[in-house]
C-alpha cells in the first residue's frame, strides 16, 4: 500500500453562481522513501492539491466534488483524509503529515521567537517536558545547519535572512518525524546558492527519516535536483507523470516540452525563448532542446556579438565602442548599524563599498549576486532613490550626485525602474490605465487626457495586453500580466535608461520567458539601456551583454556574459554557476 494515494480527486470553488474547477479527477501515489515532484504554472492546481491533503482549503468556497485521499503508514490501517473531522486532522497535521509553505515570513508568527514556535509544535504532538521540547528544537536547528542554534532559538523571524527562516520552517515540519512532508515552492524566491543548500538538506532529511515527500514547484530544473518521480499539472489536470529521467529524456505532452524548453539556461544569449502557446499551436514546428545545456558560441575573427545582435567587421578593423551612458566612480553607500546613547553612529553596514564601472549606451548590463550583496542598493543609488556617502554618478556627462532632490525631476523622466514585486508597486485603488498615464500627467507629456489615453492603449498593446484592460484594477491580473503593466508604465516617458530589479525572479518559467522576450523586443524598438539585477546567473547570462558580479558591496568580477558564465574566474562566481539547477539527467 502506498504511503499516500490520491484517487480521482476533484476540487471546485463556488463564488455566487460561478464554479471554478480547480482540480479535475487527478490520481497519483507517493511511496515511503520517494520524492514526487508536482510541476506546473500558477493556476495549474498544484497548491490546491497539496492543501487538499490536509484539508486546509476554506469550505466554503472550496468543495471536494469527488475522489479519495488515502493515507497509510503501514499494515491494514488506511485512512481517507477527506472523511476526517477537525480533531482527527489536528492529530495528523504536523505529526504524521507536515508542510513547508512557500513564504516563511508569512508562515511564522512575528510576535513569537523562532524557538518558541517550533517548541509549541513539539508539545502539541509529543508527551515531553518543556525542557525536552526546547532541547529537541535546538537539536533540529543544528540538523538543518543553522549556525548558533542556541541564539536562533531566541531570535524573531524578522531578525533572520530568507534562507534562515526557511530552515526554521523545515525544522518545525520535521520536529515530529512525519511520514509525509509536503514542500510548497520552498525555494522560489531564494538565492541559487541558498536554494541548492535547502534542496540538499531536504533530500538528506528525507533519506535519513525514510519519508515520502511531495515537492511542488514551477521549475523543472529544481525537480531534477530533488525528485524521483514527476507529476505535471496543467489547468487542473495531470497531463503527464513518470520518472524524472523519462520526463527529461522523453517528454510526451506539449506542455511538458514547453516547460523544459522555455528555461533561459537552454538557450543562446538573445535567442527568442519559446512559450507554452508555441507548443500547443505548432507542436510539430517547435524544436525542443529539452534538458541539454547550451555550449559557448564561437566568436570568429570576422564577427562579434553586441547588444544581442551579431555584427560583421573586417579582420584588423577596430570595433566601434559605444559611448558610456553612465560612469560610476568610487561609489559608496553606507547605512548606520549601531549608535551610542547620544545618537552618534559607531558602526556602518557598507552596502556598496568603493564601486567603479560604466554602462555603455544601448547595452544590457547584468548585475548578479546573492541577497545582501548590494546590487539593489546600487541600482537605487544610480536613480538617486538612495543618496551615496561618497563617489560620483555621471549620467550623460553630467554629475547627478551633485544635484539636489528638487533638481532631479528631468532625470526621473529619463531613468525608470521596474521593481521586483509589481503588485506592491501598483496602487490597488486606481486602474492600470490611470497608473500608466500618471507619469505622463506629472511630466506634462501630451496636453489632454484623450491623447494620454491613446498612448496608454498603445503601450498596453506593445506589452501584449488588450485596450479593454485599461479600466481594470491590479488585482484582476496575473503576476506576469502585472509585471508587463509595470514595464508599460516605466516606458510611458520614453526613458533612455531602465533598471530592472529582480523583475522576473518570482514568475513561472513560461511567464518569465514572455517577459524576457518582451524586454528584448522593446529594447530593439526603443533603444534604451538596461541594468538587469537578479540573483539568477542563468537568466542574467541570457539577457545581458556584460555581467557584473557583486559580493559584500564590492565587484567580484565583470566581463562578457558568456565569459563570466562559462569561464568564471573567482571562487564566488564559480559557486553561483555551480548552484544553478541545470535540469540535466546524468
Amino acid at each position: 500500500m502506498p504511503l499516500l494515494t490520491i484517487d480521482n480527486l476533484s476540487v471546485d470553488f463556488f463564488s455566487g453562481k460561478e464554479t471554478t474547477n480547480a482540480v479535475k479527477n487527478i490520481s497519483f501515489n507517493v511511496d515511503r522513501g520517494d520524492v514526487v515532484g508536482i510541476v506546473g504554472e500558477s493556476g495549474s492546481g498544484k497548491t490546491v492539491t497539496s492543501l487538499s491533503i490536509l484539508q486546509l482549503l476554506p469550505s466554503p468556497p472550496a468543495q471536494y466534488s469527488s475522489g479519495r485521499i488515502l493515507f497509510s503508514e503501514g499494515g491494514n490501517n488506511i485512512e481517507d483524509l477527506l472523511t476526517k473531522g477537525h480533531k482527527e486532522l489536528q492529530h495528523i497535521r504536523g505529526n504524521k503529515i507536515a508542510m513547508i509553505f512557500q513564504e516563511p515570513m508569512s508562515s511564522l508568527n512575528p510576535v513569537f521567537s523562532c524557538g518558541h514556535q517550533v517548541t509549541e509544535a513539539i508539545l502539541a504532538h509529543k508527551t515531553v517536558s518543556n525542557n525536552q521540547a526546547r532541547q529537541q528544537t535546538i537539536d533540529w536547528f543544528s540538523k538543518v545547519k543553522l549556525s548558533e542554534p542556541d541564539k536562533i532559538f531566541h531570535r524573531y523571524p524578522h531578525q533572520l535572512s530568507g534562507g534562515q527562516k526557511q530552515r526554521v520552517m523545515i525544522a518545525m515540519a520535521m520536529s515530529c518525524n512525519p511520514s509525509l512532508l509536503i514542500c510548497d515552492e520552498p525555494t522560489t524566491a531564494l538565492d541559487v546558492t541558498v536554494q541548492k543548500t535547502i534542496l540538499k538538506l531536504i533530500r538528506e532529511l528525507q533519506q535519513e527519516q525514510n519519508m515520502g515527500v511531495i515537492f511542488i514547484t514551477h521549475d523543472l530544473g529544481v525537480v531534477a535536483e530533488v525528485a524521483d518521480k514527476v507529476v505535471v499539472m496543467y489547468n487542473g489536470e495531470i497531463v503527464e507523470q513518470n520518472s524524472v529521467k523519462e520526463i527529461f529524456d522523453r517528454p510526451q505532452h506539449p506542455y511538458t516540452k514547453a516547460l523544459l524548453a522555455c528555461r533561459p539556461v537552454n538557450h543562446q544569449r538573445g535567442e527568442r525563448l519559446p512559450v507554452v502557446s508555441d507548443f500547443f499551436e505548432k507542436v510539430e514546428k517547435v524544436g525542443v532542446r529539452g534538458h541539454e545545456r547550451v555550449s559557448k558560441p564561437e566568436i570568429t575573427s570576422d564577427r562579434m556579438i553586441r547588444g544581442g545582435k551579431e555584427q560583421q567587421f573586417r579582420p584588423g578593423e577596430p570595433v566601434a565602442r559605444p559611448p558610456a551612458l553612465i560612469e560610476v566612480q568610487n561609489l559608496s553607500v553606507w547605512f548606520p548599524s549601531k549608535k551610542n546613547f547620544f545618537g552618534k553612529t559607531l558602526e556602518f553596514v557598507k552596502a556598496v563599498d568603493d564601486v567603479s564601472f560604466e554602462v555603455l549606451k544601448g547595452e544590457t548590463l547584468g548585475l548578479v549576486g546573492e541577497s545582501g550583496s548590494g546590487k539593489t542598493t546600487l541600482g537605487r543609488a544610480l536613480l538617486r532613490l538612495i543618496d551615496p556617502v561618497s563617489g560620483k554618478i555621471i549620467y550623460n556627462d553630467e554629475d547627478i550626485t551633485a544635484k539636489k532632490r528638487d533638481q532631479l525631476k528631468p532625470l526621473r523622466k529619463d531613468i525608470q525602474i521596474v521593481f521586483q514585486d509589481p503588485y506592491s508597486s501598483l496602487n490597488p485603488r486606481i486602474t492600470i490605465g490611470s497608473a500608466i498615464a500618471e507619469p505622463m500627467q506629472v511630466h506634462k507629456i501630451f496636453p489632454g487626457g484623450h491623447q494620454r489615453k491613446k498612448k496608454v492603449i498603445e503601450l498596453l498593446e506593445k506589452v501584449d495586453l488588450r485596450p479593454g484592460h485599461f479600466n481594470r484594477y491590479p488585482h484582476e491580473f496575473s503576476g506576469g500580466q502585472r509585471q508587463r503593466i509595470v514595464i508599460a508604465r516605466a516606458l510611458a516617458l520614453n526613458p533612455s535608461f531602465l533598471v530592472c530589479d529582480e523583475s522576473v525572479s518570482a514568475l513561472d518559467v513560461s511567464v518569465q520567458a514572455q517577459v524576457l522576450n518582451l524586454l528584448n523586443d522593446l529594447k530593439k524598438e526603443f533603444g534604451f539601456t538596461i541594468i538587469f539585477i537578479s540573483h539568477d546567473l542563468a537568466v542574467v547570462r541570457y539577457i545581458s551583454d556584460r555581467i557584473m558580479v557583486m559580493n559584500n558591496g564590492r565587484i567580484e568580477e565583470s566581463g562578457d556574459a558568456d565569459d563570466i558564465y562559462f569561464n568564471p574566474q573567482t571562487e564566488y562566481t564559480k559557486t553561483l554557476v555551480a548552484s544553478i539547477p541545470k535540469g540535466k539527467i546524468a
